[in-house]
């Protein structure tokens, strides 16, 4: 720094040392108080320039072992003194960032889904946007660096400390490097800077958790904190630590690059450590179905953030910080594969055998679709981590607790459209286990037909789901609950609708009658019997979906109706001319039809109606 000239002095050996002995905080009660770089700028110039001089004197040859004594103390002080000033120059110019508005994010970010419902995702620049508005509102005392964000539009660089000052820091940085007080120098700095960035954090919310301490917390806690701690390793990464490394390069620009790496390193190496820490500890936790998305969240927040990583952290003595975000990344994706396949087991073994009233929606069915629509949701992420598929042709086969899948029709299928498929297929087989637990002969097929059903329309209900599974494969689900539909209707009906046939009511050989009236009392009380006995416990069953329930019902009708109808008008004469017609035929045809529609609305009919259909 060249200084002005009416600060220009004689600054030879024996002024400089004056000079430096003024500036001796140990000797002068007035030195330690004040400090040189807060006062009159000649003043520092003075000091700088015999600094200068002391160095130069000891570089001088001829000098005398007297003077080189001499020397060396005067340096020794002076490199004490700007040691201090260097200090108090970096603690007077620590600005609190506005980390609320650094993080601020939108609650559509792709990192903010939560596990029982499906956000919509954001567009990644949307983050940018917000970021860009935040760091324009940070305090005065800090400002957005000019377009300096190098390799990766994410990172946001913002200078720390006014120019002005940062002259100040270099000026003396120089000296005390040049002095052999490299050591000191990155000491101080690292101090000072590092409970700038401790500060940071800590409005940040990134707390000091060992990985043990995270391994013992809640899941509840855990998925709160990973939420935060995305956003807050966002700012760290692309905001704090990239302007760190801006400011050390200010600093010791032209010194050496090795120089500002080890004051960077000094700076933010144990903040960062503590930072992926928490990732890393998510990383190695025991698992289990529900941390999959929370884990996915965290592999995709690290994985969009490893070039900003690799970019800030790229020398060689960051090595150890860009190996251990890779290492957590690649524990991430592993961790992530791990889940998924102990799900596919969790589900097969599913033990619950109290079977569900009325046959309706198993829990363990609308568990396991709205996992499968949430895994959709991270489709282009776990597309890419799951990149191996059962071969052509193999089979699950040979053990009865497992099904049969045949994987030969399904070549064309990605490896994750195979896991799903391969999730619903044992998610069927448990349900048609848990089925046999119903002791009615017509209800576990009405249970399989709510269950399939549901499983198809919660994959029509997802676009990306139903890409994946495919059309095909659709239909063969929709076979499957039609079909079961169809089981349940003939287990139920084929014996009531049996005792409105005519084989049996004939008597041979006679032409006055024909019609054996003991033989169709007997069939009209055995119809009444069955009719009422299941419409007293089909009342009872559920069939949540109401199309279904109304498809249902017209199909019954359809088939009962008529055949009522019929029998009724060829033989209701027979038993209105016989004693006490009204205890065989009890019900019109419109009550039928009125009864129908009590079915399958999973509570008791009402006593009216009971009476009325007894």
């Amino acid at each position: 720094m060249e200084p002005p000239e009416s600060c220009a002095e004689d600054t030879g050996f024996e002024s400089a040392e004056k000079i430096i002995l003024k500036w001796d905080s140990t000797a002068s009660e007035e030195a330690k108080e004040k400090m040189i770089f807060e006062g009159d700028r000649c003043e520092v110039d003075r000091y700088l320039q015999a600094v200068d001089e002391i160095q130069r004197s000891i570089s001088s040859t001829g000098i005398s072992d007297d003077a080189e004594t001499k020397v060396n103390s005067a340096l020794q002080i002076a490199m004490a003194r700007l040691e201090d000033e260097f200090r108090n120059i970096l603690l007077v110019n620590i600005h609190a960032l506005d980390v609320e508005s650094l993080s601020a994010d939108s609650s559509s970010s792709r990192f903010l889904r939560t596990d029982s419902e499906v956000l919509t995702e954001g567009q990644d620049d949307q983050f940018d946007q917000e970021q860009d508005v935040a760091l324009k509102h940070s305090e005065s005392s800090t400002s957005v660096a000019s377009s300096s964000y190098r390799s990766t539009s994410c990172i946001r660089e913002i200078d720390l400390i006014p120019v002005e000052i940062i002259e100040d820091l270099k000026s003396i940085a120089q000296r005390m490097i040049a002095a052999g007080y490299l050591r000191e120098c990155i000491q101080v700095y690292g101090s000072v800077r590092k409970s700038a960035v401790d500060a940071s954090f800590k409005r940040l919310g990134v707390e000091k958790l060992s990985i043990g301490d995270i391994q013992r917390l809640e899941w509840d806690t855990v998925e709160t904190k990973i939420r935060k701690w995305i956003r807050a390793a966002k700012v760290c990464v692309r905001v704090l630590f990239a302007s760190e490394k801006r400011l050390c390069e200010q600093i010791f620009e032209g010194v050496g690059t090795s120089i500002d790496d080890s004051c960077f390193m000094e700076t933010v190496k144990g903040p960062a450590i503590q930072l992926f820490n928490f990732a890393e500890a998510i990383s190695i936790s025991k698992r289990s179905p529900e941390k999959l998305f929370k884990i996915l969240d965290l592999h995709d927040a690290l994985e969009e953030l490893l070039p900003d990583i690799e970019v800030v952290f790229y020398s060689k003595s960051s090595d150890s910080i860009r190996v251990q975000a890779t290492e957590i990344l690649s524990r991430l994706a592993e961790a992530a594969r791990g889940i998924l396949s102990e799900f596919e087991n969790a589900v097969l073994r599913e033990p619950s055998r109290v079977p569900v009233p009325g046959g309706t929606i198993h829990p363990l069915t609308r568990y396991v679709m709205n996992y499968i629509s949430l895994i959709s949701d991270y489709k282009q992420t776990l597309i890419e981590l799951i990149m191996s598929k059962p071969s052509t042709g193999s089979r699950y086969s040979g053990d009865p607790t497992t099904p049969d899948m045949d994987f030969s029709e399904l070549e064309e299928k990605t490896p994750l459209a195979l896991h799903l498929i391969w999730i619903i297929v044992i998610l069927q087989f448990n349900l048609e286990s848990k089925s046999s637990h119903y002791k009615d002969t017509s209800l576990p097929h009405l249970f399989m037909m709510n269950n399939v059903h549901y499983i198809v329309q919660k994959i029509k209900g997802s676009p990306e789901l139903r890409e994946m599974i495919g059309d095909d494969y659709l239909k063969k689900m929709t076979g499957k609950f039609r079909q079961a539909a169809t089981n349940y209707q003939r287990a139920t009906w084929v014996k009531i609708l049996h005792c409105l046939r005519d084989e049996g009511l004939h008597v041979s050989g006679g032409f006055s009658s024909g019609v054996s009236k003991s033989a169709l009392r007997e069939r009209f009380k055995t119809f009444n019997a069955m009719f009422e006995e299941v419409h007293r416990t089909q009342a009872m069953w559920l069939v949540p979906d109401s199309q279904l329930r109304e498809e249902l019902r017209i199909s019954i009708s359809e088939k009962l109706i008529p055949a009522y109808r019929s029998f009724l008008g060829r033989f209701r004469i027979h038993i209105e001319s016989g004693k006490h017609p009204e205890n065989y035929i009890k019900y019109s045809v419109e009550d039928l039809e009125t009864a129908v529609l009590d079915f399958f609305e999973g509570y008791p009919v009402s006593q009216h109606l009971r009476r009325r259909f007894q």
